[in-house]
């Protein structure tokens, strides 16, 4: 399978219908600088922010955004990068969780409507499954695959190596896919906002 292709306009359509039914807000963009500017839209002034580390979130300038400081948001991500003590510091990663909105990506999402997550650490976890009222996820087109299990290999076949890649580049000392996160559905009943940008652009991994 082609992972690194992006998908067809039939293949969105259908991923984007399949969204929509399981609770979720699917919006499809051009490209990343379009997705940008409908973040900035969605997050109200004086709102908590907190993001994921995302190649995504870099390509599109919004992590240079937020470091900019030219946003009128509570930018919890630099707060907790500035506290020096470690043990302060996993405090306000902990405290981070009940951010007003988080900003993200997936690794991968099947034409099923599934959004399939691996992590390390699982920090973003949270965010994601429960705390967070108002999730943004910028996601290219080339992660969708046609069902949740092609999904699956996506993330172990095609992610994982090129991420141990960064990691090993930036770091010295590469990754481990610890936990992974399939989303299937958000209740409604919950009042949660997700919002799943797909974005016709080769971004991410």
């Amino acid at each position: 399978m082609q992972y690194s292709t992006l998908a067809s306009e039939e293949s969105v359509k259908n991923t984007s219908e399949a969204l929509l039914d399981h609770g979720y807000e699917p919006i499809i963009l051009e490209d990343g600088e379009e997705a940008l500017e409908k973040i900035k839209s969605f997050i109200p002034k004086g709102a908590s922010v907190m993001n994921g580390s995302s190649t995504t979130l870099q390509q599109i300038g919004f992590v240079e955004y937020l470091k900019e400081g030219k946003h009128s948001w509570n930018n919890l991500h630099e707060t907790v990068l500035l506290e020096q003590d470690s043990q302060k510091q996993r405090l306000l990663r902990r405290h981070a969780v009940v951010s007003d909105s988080y900003v993200g990506s997936v690794h991968a999402i099947s034409e099923t409507g599934e959004l399939v997550i691996g992590s390390n650490s699982g920090s973003q976890l949270p965010h994601l499954v429960y705390t967070s009222p108002n999730i943004i996820l910028v996601v290219s087109t080339k992660k969708i695959t046609p069902t949740l299990l092609d999904a699956l290999e996506r993330l172990e076949k095609y992610v994982k190596p090129l991420e141990d890649e960064r990691m090993k580049g930036v770091y010295g000392v590469g990754t481990t896919l610890s936990k992974i996160l399939i989303l299937r559905r958000e209740p409604k009943n919950h009042g949660r906002k997700v919002k799943v940008l797909l974005v016709k652009e080769d971004l991410g991994f």
